[in-house]
């Protein structure tokens, strides 16, 4: 009798070792891969709430009034398919109750179009593609994958530089867990402007070269650990001008305590948060482990297999023929 495998034995060791060589597969070059910065996004994101701000018709700063943000970020396809870098174009406005909605953008009381580069895996300032503005940090419109426990350097465009938030424990938006950052930013000169000497309590002088001046009173994100979408925002923006060298504000320009996403956009972010994760999670661990796993479950059946056999005759073995070889013909 001799041993020879069955076809089943082959097959199941056969699989087993292509789920064993898929797993790390898997785990160490697709799911790095699969975290990548978008380049095809088209989204729009809303902020509501109220505050003051200076109307150019009455000449004088109203208070407890509506405001919106509305900011509406586009990809660049053509120029992110080069060196694996993500170009966006950022249009940000903000209006009142007699600018929203506006037939044109230049209409709002504040219009903001900005051109962001980013590396679509470290998510890292890229420079080049005519980005507008030069800026810095690791954390803009989303923080990088993998979201740690720790503080981020965030950029702040008003304020033309980067703010440090500070890991503040979890936060669930519409049901969804996701870690809360937090920070501010005190008064900041962040340029000049011509205004009216009047508006600034310097009545006998025409125009002055006043100073405008940028706070934040508070500054929440909360953000998917696993993708860096930010599914939740809410800013407290202060932007004011001065007399030159004074140390009191003159004028309000903007001043709200609280402006957050609207529910609506708070639904979409966590939706396309989850939906993300999910890719993220199936690629990185539940495929690689699920894989692993039955890969060696099968292998190791069929080797078992293998090395056990089945035990086939061999033609002309049988007694017969031990018989007919004494035999002399």
């Amino acid at each position: 009798m001799r041993r020879t495998a069955s076809p089943l034995s082959l097959v199941l060791l056969g699989t087993g070792v292509f789920l064993l060589v898929l797993a790390p597969l898997l785990a160490w070059y697709v799911a790095p891969r699969a975290k990548s910065t978008p380049v095809d996004i088209d989204t729009t994101t809303v902020f509501t709430g109220t505050g003051s701000y200076f109307d150019t018709k009455a000449i004088r700063t109203v208070s407890g009034k509506p405001l919106t943000i509305t900011r509406q970020v586009r990809g660049d396809v053509a120029d992110s398919t080069k060196a694996g870098r993500a170009v966006w174009d950022v249009s940000t406005s903000i209006d009142t109750e007699d600018t929203l909605p506006a037939a044109d953008t230049t209409d709002s009381l504040q219009w903001t179009l900005e051109r962001w580069v980013t590396d679509r895996r470290t998510n890292e300032p890229v420079h080049c593609c005519k980005e507008q503005p030069v800026f810095d940090g690791e954390a803009y419109l989303k923080f990088p994958f993998d979201v740690e426990k720790r503080s981020y350097r965030w950029w702040d465009g008003t304020l033309g530089s980067t703010v440090t938030l500070r890991f503040a424990g979890t936060k669930k938006i519409q049901g969804y867990e996701g870690y809360r950052f937090t920070g501010t930013v005190p008064p900041t000169k962040t340029g000049t402007r011509m205004v009216p000497g009047r508006l600034v309590g310097l009545p006998d002088r025409g125009q002055v070269l006043a100073e405008e001046w940028y706070a934040n009173h508070a500054i929440e994100l909360v953000v998917d650990r696993r993708t860096g979408r930010i599914v939740n925002a809410a800013i407290g923006p202060r932007k004011t001008v001065r007399a030159p060298g004074s140390k009191k504000d003159s004028m309000v320009l903007l001043d709200s305590r609280r402006l957050e996403f609207t529910e609506a956009t708070q639904r979409t972010q966590v939706e396309l948060a989850g939906a993300d994760s999910d890719k993220l999670r199936l690629v990185s661990e539940t495929l690689p482990m699920g894989g692993g796993a039955a890969g060696a479950v099968l292998a190791a059946t069929g080797l078992v297999f293998v090395v056990r056999g089945r035990r086939t005759p061999v033609r002309g073995a049988g007694p017969g023929a031990a018989q007919g070889a004494g035999t002399a013909p």
